[in-house]
Protein backbone atom coordinates (compact mmCIF):
# COMPACT_ATOMS: atom_id res chain seq x y z
CA UNK A 1 0.00 0.00 0.00
CA UNK A 2 1.09 3.61 -0.45
CA UNK A 3 -0.13 7.11 0.39
CA UNK A 4 -2.24 7.26 -2.77
CA UNK A 5 -4.04 4.12 -1.55
CA UNK A 6 -4.53 5.81 1.83
CA UNK A 7 -5.96 8.87 0.07
CA UNK A 8 -8.37 6.77 -1.98
CA UNK A 9 -9.63 4.81 1.03
CA UNK A 10 -9.74 7.76 3.43
CA UNK A 11 -11.54 10.18 1.13
CA UNK A 12 -14.17 7.53 0.40
CA UNK A 13 -15.19 7.88 4.06
CA UNK A 14 -17.95 10.36 4.87
CA UNK A 15 -16.60 13.87 5.40
CA UNK A 16 -12.90 13.00 5.21
CA UNK A 17 -10.76 15.49 3.33
CA UNK A 18 -7.07 15.47 2.49
CA UNK A 19 -4.77 18.32 3.49
CA UNK A 20 -1.02 18.89 3.53
CA UNK A 21 0.33 20.33 6.77
CA UNK A 22 3.99 20.71 7.58
CA UNK A 23 4.85 18.97 4.31
CA UNK A 24 2.95 15.81 5.31
CA UNK A 25 -0.23 14.45 3.80
CA UNK A 26 -3.07 14.06 6.24
CA UNK A 27 -6.76 13.20 6.30
CA UNK A 28 -9.23 15.07 8.49
CA UNK A 29 -12.92 15.05 9.37
CA UNK A 30 -14.36 18.36 10.60
CA UNK A 31 -10.80 19.61 11.09
CA UNK A 32 -9.87 16.69 13.35
CA UNK A 33 -7.07 14.32 12.44
CA UNK A 34 -8.02 10.89 11.12
CA UNK A 35 -4.59 9.84 9.83
CA UNK A 36 -1.39 11.40 8.55
CA UNK A 37 1.88 10.51 6.94
CA UNK A 38 4.62 10.02 9.54
CA UNK A 39 7.30 8.76 7.16
CA UNK A 40 7.21 7.85 3.46
CA UNK A 41 5.82 4.37 4.23
CA UNK A 42 4.42 4.87 7.74
CA UNK A 43 0.96 6.18 8.54
CA UNK A 44 -0.22 7.46 11.92
CA UNK A 45 -3.90 6.72 12.55
CA UNK A 46 -6.08 7.72 15.48
CA UNK A 47 -7.73 4.99 17.51
CA UNK A 48 -8.67 4.27 21.08
CA UNK A 49 -6.03 2.64 23.25
CA UNK A 50 -7.91 -0.68 23.55
CA UNK A 51 -8.17 -0.98 19.76
CA UNK A 52 -4.50 -0.05 19.39
CA UNK A 53 -3.51 -2.78 21.83
CA UNK A 54 -5.57 -5.32 19.90
CA UNK A 55 -4.01 -4.27 16.58
CA UNK A 56 -0.41 -4.37 17.85
CA UNK A 57 -0.90 -7.75 19.53
CA UNK A 58 -2.59 -9.25 16.46
CA UNK A 59 -0.12 -7.95 13.86
CA UNK A 60 3.08 -6.45 15.33
CA UNK A 61 4.71 -6.56 11.90
CA UNK A 62 2.05 -4.10 10.67
CA UNK A 63 1.08 -1.99 13.70
CA UNK A 64 3.25 -0.35 16.34
CA UNK A 65 3.35 2.43 18.92
CA UNK A 66 6.18 4.93 19.23
CA UNK A 67 7.19 5.63 22.83
CA UNK A 68 6.04 9.24 22.49
CA UNK A 69 2.53 8.03 21.57
CA UNK A 70 1.92 5.58 24.42
CA UNK A 71 -0.39 8.00 26.26
CA UNK A 72 -2.28 8.97 23.08
CA UNK A 73 -4.88 7.22 20.95
CA UNK A 74 -2.65 6.70 17.92
CA UNK A 75 -1.14 3.75 16.12
CA UNK A 76 1.56 3.53 13.45
CA UNK A 77 0.78 1.52 10.33
CA UNK A 78 3.54 0.08 8.12
CA UNK A 79 2.20 0.66 4.61
CA UNK A 80 4.61 -1.91 3.18
CA UNK A 81 3.06 -4.62 5.38
CA UNK A 82 -0.63 -3.71 5.74
CA UNK A 83 -3.30 -5.27 3.54
CA UNK A 84 -5.94 -3.14 1.85
CA UNK A 85 -8.65 -4.66 4.07
CA UNK A 86 -6.66 -3.91 7.25
CA UNK A 87 -5.95 -0.36 6.11
CA UNK A 88 -9.59 0.27 5.19
CA UNK A 89 -10.72 -1.02 8.61
CA UNK A 90 -8.16 1.12 10.49
CA UNK A 91 -9.12 4.24 8.53
CA UNK A 92 -12.84 3.65 9.12
CA UNK A 93 -12.20 3.20 12.85
CA UNK A 94 -10.01 6.32 12.90
CA UNK A 95 -12.75 8.31 11.19
CA UNK A 96 -15.31 7.19 13.79
CA UNK A 97 -12.88 7.96 16.62
CA UNK A 98 -12.09 11.43 15.26
CA UNK A 99 -15.71 12.36 14.64
CA UNK A 100 -16.87 11.77 18.22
Amino acid sequence: MNLDDVARLATDLDGVRESVRGGRRGWYVDGRLVARQEEPTVLLARCDVAERTRLVEAAPEVFSVAPRMVAHGKVLVDLDAVSEAELAAVLAAARRYSAR
